[in-house]
C-alpha cells in the first residue's frame, strides 16, 4: 500500500489507516532515532510498539548499533518499557559473530569496535584482539619503529563503532587487509548518529577511512544488507510482503525495506526528514528513488490512537 509515496498517515482517515494496519503482520523497527535517541526514550514509541504487539503483530528490533550484545539491548529495551524478547532482537554484533561462525572462521579477529562485538565473538568461541584505546605515541617515525606491532594469525578485520578510533588502529587494520585472504567486515555503514545538536561520527565514518586506506571493499553485515533479515525470511518466520520496516534513516532502514520487499514507514525523529524525501522525489537517480518510504509519521507515537481505535473497535 502507498508504495514509495511517502504518504503522511496523519492525512488519512481512520478507515484508511485501519486498512493499512491490516496490511502487515510483522513489524521490524530500527532503535536509535525511532525508539530512543542516545539512550533517552522517545515519547510514545513504547506504547505504540507494545500496542502493535497487543493487536497481534510480531515485533522485532533491528539495530546497526554494534556496541551492545543482544542481551544488553534486551535489558535496555525492557527498562524503557518495551515488551520484547531476546529472539526479537536483530543486532549487527550478534550477526557478525554468526556470520564468521557460519563460515567456519578459525583464525583471530582484529576488532575496531567495542565489547558488544567481542562478547558476541566470545559466545561463539572466536578469538579476537582486545578493544579500547590504542593511542599514537610520538612522531610517525617513532610509532613505526618502536610501537607498531602486528599480531599473527589475524584472519579478519571487523569494524564497528569505536569511540577510541585512532591512527594506530587504522594503520593496523589496513596492514592486515593487505593480505587478500583477510576478511574485511563492517558491522554497518551508518555515517552519523541522530543527535539533537551535535554531529557524532558513526561506524560508517571509520569503515570508509579504512576502506580508503586498505583499498578494499567491506562485507557489510547490517542494514541495508538484506542478509541481516535472511534468517527470518528463509525460515518463513515473516512474510516480506506483510512486513513493515520502521526507521528514521532512509539509506539504511528504508533501503533495507526496499531490498527485502517490506513495506516502509519513515519517522521524523532521527536523521532523514520530509525535505530529504522531496529531493529524492525530484532526483533522476534511480538509487535515490529506493530511499522514498511508503508512509511517514512525525513520530512513531502518532500511530498509537489508530492502534487503540482498532483494538477497541472504534470505541477509543
Amino acid at each position: 500500500m502507498y508504495k514509495q509515496t511517502c504518504t503522511n498517515l496523519l492525512n488519512l482517515s481512520k478507515d484508511e489507516v485501519k486498512a493499512w494496519l491490516d496490511s502487515f503482520d510483522s513489524v521490524i523497527t530500527d532503535c536509535d532515532g525511532v525508539l530512543w535517541v542516545y539512550g533517552e526514550p522517545i515519547a510514545g514509541s513504547a506504547d505504540a510498539m507494545n500496542n502493535l504487539k497487543t493487536i497481534g503483530k510480531s515485533i522485532y528490533f533491528c539495530t546497526n548499533n554494534s556496541t551492545k550484545t543482544r542481551a544488553e539491548l534486551l535489558k535496555k529495551g525492557v527498562d524503557m518499557g518495551y515488551h520484547i524478547t531476546e529472539n526479537g532482537i536483530i543486532s549487527t554484533a550478534h550477526a557478525t559473530a554468526a556470520y564468521l561462525k557460519a563460515h567456519n572462521f578459525s583464525k583471530k579477529v582484529y576488532v575496531i569496535g567495542s565489547e558488544g562485538i567481542t562478547k558476541e565473538l566470545d559466545a561463539v568461541g572466536i578469538a579476537h584482539t582486545t578493544v579500547g584505546p590504542d593511542q599514537m605515541h610520538g612522531s610517525l617515525g617513532e610509532f613505526m619503529s618502536k610501537h607498531l606491532v602486528l599480531e599473527k594469525d589475524i584472519g579478519a578485520v571487523v569494524v564497528g563503532f569505536d569511540e577510541h578510533f585512532s591512527f594506530p588502529k587504522m594503520t593496523k587494520a589496513a596492514s592486515y587487509l593487505s593480505d587478500p585472504n583477510c576478511l574485511f567486515i563492517a558491522t554497518n555503514t551508518d555515517e552519523r548518529f541522530p543527535m539533537p545538536t551535535l554531529v557524532v561520527p558513526g561506524s560508517g565514518s571509520f569503515v570508509r577511512a579504512i576502506q580508503t586506506c586498505a583499498e578494499r571493499e567491506p562485507i557489510v553485515i547490517g542494514k541495508p544488507n538484506p542478509a541481516i533479515c535472511a534468517p527470518l525470511i528463509n525460515q518463513k518466520i515473516i512474510d516480506p510482503s506483510r512486513t513493515l520496516m520502521v526507521g528514521d534513516r532512509a539509506n539504511t532502514d528504508v533501503l533495507l525495506g526496499y531490498n527485502c520487499g517490506f513495506q516502509t514507514l519513515l519517522v521524523g525523529t532521527g536523521i532523514h526528514q520530509l525535505s530529504d524525501v522531496a529531493e529524492w522525489k525530484q532526483s533522476k537517480n534511480p538509487e535515490d528513488k529506493k530511499l522514498i518510504p511508503d508512509v511517514y509519521l512525525p513520530r512513531l507515537g502518532d500511530l498509537l490512537p489508530f492502534i487503540v481505535d482498532k483494538a477497541t473497535g472504534g470505541s477509543y
